[in-house]
């Protein structure tokens, strides 16, 4: 008898999680989605988010809206995030600072952990650039050269755990060169000093770039990127130049937090896979300068971000890279 009362608790369990489970996949989403964006509106993360976004609310007949929540590297929105009711409506931008973040900044309360990622949007291809006076044209040249003057030349940081930051850190490492990082708030002020020779190297978003390069204002190395830029399509990658260790290309996807059902995770992953077929998205996303990700699965995302994330804290154990850098 105790037997049998105890089969049915059971059965009784299973039918109400698969009933559960199929009623999240039907009835998602009931409500508008709340999309937090940790950098400021207007700004790159900010369009592609609304570029996709807007086709994935299209597509659901459902409002999906997004807020500016920017400050302390990201980590406020990210905090919001992870503490969010886990059932799909709240989504949040990631790249590599999410992975990063938790490995320089004491006592937060999340971590990469804390967040499920549903989408990869676009690879963000970033390039090596100089100032032309530099006696060379290669990134072999590069580090021959920098070799020979440790300590001297002086490198743009745009930001703690940006991904120019973080590549930035990955090339030093690997190629055991001793640079002065010079800080800045973000990109521009340290492409103008690069131009004005105050800084010899950086690296930084082909799209801010190219025109530079062009111009002959900057001279380019080599691009972080799968293949080369059709912006500077004559420019190799850094494994064309015999360097592929180096060659860690960022990426912008989002994330829901942990907890939320397998189910609503596979829908929205979907969601942005369809996003990602339409024409005018990919068209919107490459005037952008930035390679939109052809459909990719949960797995293969998982792994991706899983990669990418002992790929920046290894830089990070290694160097020793924290919020007072």
């Amino acid at each position: 008898m105790v037997r049998k009362r105890y089969l049915a608790v059971m059965l009784a369990t299973a039918l109400m999680m698969a009933t559960s489970a199929a009623y999240a996949q039907t009835d998602f989403p009931s409500r508008r989605i709340h999309m937090v964006v940790p950098y400021p509106a207007g700004g790159i993360v900010d369009i592609v988010t609304r570029i996709v976004t807007d086709k994935i609310s299209e597509i659901w007949q459902q409002p999906i809206v997004v807020e500016a929540k920017p400050g302390a590297s990201g980590n406020i929105a990210w905090d919001q995030v992870a503490r969010a009711e886990p059932d799909g409506h709240t989504w949040t931008f990631i790249g590599p600072a999410i992975m990063a973040n938790p490995r320089m900044y004491p006592n937060l309360r999340w971590t990469e952990k804390s967040f499920v990622p549903v989408g990869a949007v676009v690879w963000a291809p970033s390039a090596l650039v100089v100032h032309p006076s530099l006696p060379v044209s290669t990134v072999a040249e590069f580090i021959d050269y920098v070799r020979g003057r440790p300590g001297v030349l002086n490198w743009a940081n745009p930001g703690l755990g940006t991904s120019q930051h973080l590549n930035t850190a990955i090339f030093l490492n690997a190629t055991k060169l001793d640079m002065v990082p010079v800080p800045y708030g973000g990109q521009p002020p340290g492409i103008l000093d690069l131009m004005a020779n105050r800084v010899q190297f950086k690296v930084a978003s082909i799209g801010l770039v190219a025109q530079h390069v062009k111009s002959g204002a900057l001279k380019p190395l080599a691009v972080l990127g799968t293949t080369r830029s059709s912006l500077l399509p004559d420019v190799p990658t850094v494994s064309e130049a015999g360097y592929p260790e180096i060659n860690v290309v960022a990426w912008y996807g989002y994330a829901v937090p942990r907890g939320t059902p397998q189910p609503v995770i596979e829908k929205i992953a979907a969601g942005f896979n369809e996003a990602l077929k339409a024409p005018k998205v990919r068209e919107l996303l490459e005037k952008q300068a930035l390679q939109p990700v052809d459909s990719m699965s949960l797995s293969q995302l998982a792994e991706l971000y899983a990669a990418d994330t002992e790929k920046y804290a290894k830089v990070i154990r290694e160097t020793g890279i924290k919020r007072s850098d």
